[in-house]
């Protein structure tokens, strides 16, 4: 549902280098002749640019920026912003346009700006939003003033002055672009259908863009002006505007695919209502159910304990009651979650199930990715535990816990209940090349460990048709026992700790769901995070656990007042380590190969498919959107002896932005084990996590390999006669299409995030880089644990669902093993910068800090 709708899914759009952004985006200068001002280089939309408009969209910018916006970098331009309007709506506003300004032309955690046409004037509208959420308006200092506007029957034109537009800040979000570097990647979009209430910019609402998106390299050399000053005084005008009457915005619904409306603008909807927490304590509070959480509920409860799994968004799977779907599924049990082919929504609309509270994509409805994801389902190479895990998680160790999940979940290669795999087009051609060039194929789940110059088909965590895997198997077991309760829509602010020792947790209400403080029991109750990469991490840090400066960030934050004062911060390297696939694209063409629509299917999928889905769980809509494989792994040893793994995911999708053929196929690079290259996580003081520092291709080894890769599968593929390749562009060498491409999350990220709290010996509070002990405990306490993909060390292959589930059950046997911390009494030792004893005093003494190394159990009252 992002500005740059199906980002993730089409990656291959964003990361195109300049040169391959040119080819689409045509450059040339452009005279005002309301203004005169010279604008130099203008991008304007080329053939083949917009995949949505029916015809070629009109889109235009230019920007002249002040003379001396290259020796110290600017905060304002003349901008030139030209649309189409459209006449197939009945709105008086036809159409609207935006752009962002964003590092790399990004929808999230940027400045955009959003125009529309109205009786005569052009509006303006700033927007900002943290999260994949519908934008709402941008409270910071940015101004635009026009000097001129021009309307006619098929397209709007403004010329403005844009101050303030290079650097922003949304309520402590910061970000900014420099134009000292000479370059901008501008992002841009367009909607057929015009805004509601367009003379009032601060209450518009609005739906999607149908109208043509895309990302482009806009080198600003010719940008500069010696006459900016002049040009920029006419800037004088601005729209009338009026705000008396207002259109109240539709209800947000995606249960038939209704557009969501702006968040920002204030509805009927009631208040927040929450019920209050019962008053129960538990042993084990497990927050997050996911891929984690949700195995590691099972298995505590199993062991009879009672455990209460929380979940901060709605439910999913029809089977736990979900309720969002299609207008062809209405009347079944089955949600837009249970049928694989319709998987690739999230990356139309994710409004309701999206965390809009972190820049990246992440799933916030029961079952966390593994509800919202392709299902690939991977049973871990060996050297994936070997290379990047510890003592007591080499893959020797893994084995039981292993066998374990793969009982449970086996996964399956042909999802249909028929047994057939359809569509194979893509898969064929791909196959026959590689068969060709040596590269062997396995079944993969078969055989883990050969994952060098082998291809397969792809593994799914489907059955029966439907999306499986933990939600139709430890939830199952776990929900049929009366020690186990789930709370789902409640979210969790914190745990709430004495020094090191851990009493519950505080609710958060946010929409509806529980509210207040839930308890652990007392001296043996345990805190479990699982919330992801990005989730865990937020918790731990609002919790007063991480690096001094992201906690100083919480204290100025809304959670200032309660927070815990600084001589109970737990200093450790929460947010580092970062890590995810390098994603990297590569597009061919073959006659042969054959385009399924999944993307038309949400809405009308043809008859015979969906009665062969409905009726039988058979045909291709039982098969992962969009027709995904075959898989192929390669490994690479770059100049530093380090070798790296590869995995190449084939999907039946190109991109129309660099080709309009529907015989293409894009193959994802994922750089796996063995990467260097290390990101950072931060917390802002709205309390939205983002991505500070990307975690790609800061070594120059990474990007060896990356090279090398694309060079082995280019020669593998290019005996197969009449296929092209259009990424890498023809004429194009592998060292120019990788070093010219675009690196940033926005672009090249395949969301698997990983390694925020990193798993260790080296206690992260002496200056090692871990937050969690091998046993998952958080260093610093006795009874607050993290066990998701936040615990990662290291890189795994591929798709890592099935790793995590296997760490989880590793993890529960060792949180189990381990006894309970022993209250202390009066005057005993429980805290310290290094304490690695019980946090726990006796009743009625309270651990008390005496100075950094040293806290003491004594009376409450005690000075």
């Amino acid at each position: 549902m992002s500005l740059l709708k199906r980002i993730g899914a089409t990656i291959a759009a964003a990361s195109l280098c300049v040169q391959g952004c040119a080819a689409q985006m045509v450059t040339q200068p452009y005279v005002d002749p309301v203004s005169g001002i010279v604008f130099n280089s203008t991008w304007v939309t080329g053939p083949g640019s917009d995949p949505e408009s029916a015809s070629v969209a009109t889109y235009g910018f230019g920007m002249v920026l002040p003379p001396d916006a290259f020796i110290k970098d600017a905060n304002e331009y003349i901008g030139l912003l030209r649309c189409a309007i459209t006449n197939d709506t009945a709105d008086a506003s036809q159409g609207w346009c935006g752009l962002s300004h964003g590092v790399s032309g990004q929808m999230t955690q940027s400045l955009l700006l959003m125009a529309w046409p109205y009786n005569g004037s052009v509006y303006t509208s700033f927007r900002y939003t943290s999260g994949y959420n519908l934008p709402g308006v941008y409270t910071g200092n940015a101004t635009l003033t026009q000097i001129s506007s021009t309307i006619n029957a098929t397209q709007f034109e403004l010329v403005y002055r844009c101050q303030g537009c290079f650097s922003w800040n949304q309520g402590g979000s910061a970000g900014s672009v420099s134009t000292t570097s000479k370059l901008f990647i501008m992002g841009r979009a367009a909607a057929k259908k015009g805004v509601h209430n367009p003379t009032c910019p601060d209450k518009v609402f609005f739906g999607f863009h149908d109208n043509g998106y895309g990302q482009y390299g806009a080198p600003l050399d010719n940008a500069t002006h010696t006459s900016y000053p002049y040009w920029a005084a006419k800037a004088t005008k601005t729209a009338a505007t009026n705000c008396a009457t207002l259109e109240t915005p539709p209800p947000t619904t995606t249960a038939t695919g209704t557009q969501p409306t702006d968040t920002s603008v204030p509805t009927t909807t009631a208040a927040a209502q929450c019920t209050p927490a019962p008053a129960k304590s538990y042993d084990y509070i497990v927050v997050g159910a996911g891929a984690a959480g949700i195995p590691i509920a099972d298995k505590l409860s199993q062991a009879g304990k009672s455990v209460l799994l929380i979940e901060k968004g709605p439910p999913s799977s029809g089977r736990w009651n979900g309720t969002m779907k299609p207008a062809w599924l209405q009347g079944t049990n089955l949600t837009r979650f249970d049928v694989p082919g319709l998987c690739n929504e999230i990356w139309v609309d994710s409004t309701g199930i999206a965390c809009t509270d972190t820049d990246q994509m992440a799933g916030c409805v029961l079952g966390g990715g593994t509800a919202v994801n392709a299902g690939l389902w991977w049973k871990p190479n060996p050297k994936d535990w070997d290379y990047n895990f510890p003592y007591g998680w080499k893959s020797s160790d893994l084995a039981g816990a292993t066998k374990r999940v793969f009982d449970r979940i086996p996964g399956t290669w042909h999802p249909s209940m028929d047994g057939q795999l359809y569509r194979q087009e893509g898969f064929n051609v791909l196959q026959s090349g590689l068969n060709q060039s040596g590269w062997k194929q396995v079944i993969p789940n078969d055989s883990p460990n050969q994952k060098n110059r082998t291809f397969g088909h792809t593994t799914f965590m489907y059955s029966g048709g439907e999306r499986g895997g933990p939600m139709a198997t430890y939830l199952v077991t776990a929900y049929a026992r009366k020690q186990f309760t789930l709370m789902t829509n409640t979210a969790v602010r914190r745990a709430i700790r004495v020094g090191g020792h851990v009493t519950g947790v505080e609710l958060e209400c946010l929409s509806s769901g529980y509210s207040g403080v839930v308890n652990v029991t007392a001296n043996t109750g345990r805190v479990i995070f699982a919330a992801g990469t990005f989730g865990s991490a937020k918790l731990l840090l609002r919790s007063g656990i991480g690096p001094a400066d992201q906690l100083q960030v919480i204290q100025s934050s809304a959670d200032g007042s309660t927070f815990l004062p600084q001589n109970q911060w737990i200093d450790l390297p929460v947010g580092y380590n970062l890590m995810d696939h390098l994603n990297t694209d590569l597009i061919i063409t073959h006659p042969d190969v054959v385009f399924y629509d999944f993307y038309a299917a949400w809405n009308t999928p043809p008859e015979g498919d969906k009665d062969a889905y409905l009726k039988n769980r058979t045909g291709i809509l039982a098969q992962a959107a969009p027709n995904i494989g075959p898989m192929m792994w390669d490994e690479i040893k770059a100049s530093d002896g380090i070798v790296r793994q590869l995995q190449w995911t084939s999907r039946v999708e190109g991109n129309d932005q660099v080709t309009p053929s529907k015989n293409a196929m894009t193959l994802s690079q994922y750089l796996g084990r063995g990467v260097v290259s290390r990101g950072r996580m931060t917390i802002t003081n709205t309390l939205e996590t983002q991505v500070f520092l990307h975690p790609y291709l800061h070594d120059d080894f990474d990007k060896e390999a990356v090279i090398q890769g694309i060079k082995n599968m280019q020669a593998a593929l290019n005996v197969i006669p009449n296929l092209t390749w259009v990424l890498p562009p023809p004429g194009t060498t592998v060292e120019n299409f990788v070093n010219n491409m675009i690196v940033s999350p926005s672009n090249r990220r395949a969301n698997h995030w990983m390694g925020t709290a990193k798993l260790g010996y080296d206690d992260g509070r002496s200056g090692g880089s871990a937050v969690v002990d091998v046993n998952t405990k958080v260093y610093g306490t006795d009874n607050l644990f993290v066990v998701d993909a936040s615990i990662f060390p290291g890189m795994p292959t591929g798709n890592p669902s099935g790793m995590i589930v296997i760490a989880t059950e590793q993890a529960s046997q060792r949180i189990l093993n381990l006894s309970a911390p022993a209250a202390v009494g009066y005057g005993k030792q429980c805290g310290g910068k290094t304490w690695g004893g019980s946090y726990a005093c006796e009743d009625p003494y309270v651990c008390t800090y005496v100075n950094i190394s040293y806290s003491v159990c004594l009376s409450p009252d005690a000075t």
